[in-house]
């Protein structure tokens, strides 16, 4: 291997470091103790979702579609990710984990009626709405 080969393959691995390093550090920037929400539970046994939120991408409040949801106590709500990276849905009690492109969560249910606010929080600028009643 001659030196400037050695030299890429160095510089390659220093890019690689530097954005895992970015990805891990890349917190919500929001507090530990969030004010009190409704309580969701996970959607059961993989079933489809009543409402389906889809994932823009970095668009702030324009991000999820739509941003601003009526969900129903009882329903089951999912999100598609249609951008080309991975985001989250992430609230008060529940968080879908990575959505990659092109991919669905696993749905989930709220029991409670009342406002719940949710972002990436891969992408803590993009936030949406639940609007939940009886």
């Amino acid at each position: 291997m001659s030196i400037l080969e050695c030299r890429r393959g160095l510089r390659c691995l220093a890019v690689v470091a530097g954005l895992a390093a970015a990805v891990a550090c890349g917190g919500s920037g929001y507090g530990s103790s969030p004010s009190p929400m409704p309580t969701p539970t996970p959607g059961g046994g993989g079933g489809s979702a009543d409402v389906t939120v889809t994932i823009n991408g970095q668009s702030g409040g324009m991000s999820f579609s739509p941003a601003q949801v009526p969900v129903k106590v009882g329903q089951k709500v999912a999100w598609h990710n249609g951008d080309s990276i991975a985001h989250t849905a992430t609230g008060a009690g529940f968080d879908t984990g990575a959505i990659g492109a092109g991919q669905t969560s696993a749905p989930v249910t709220f029991t409670a009626a009342g406002d719940v606010d949710y972002h990436c929080s891969i992408h803590p600028s993009m936030t949406g709405t639940l609007t939940i009643t009886q």
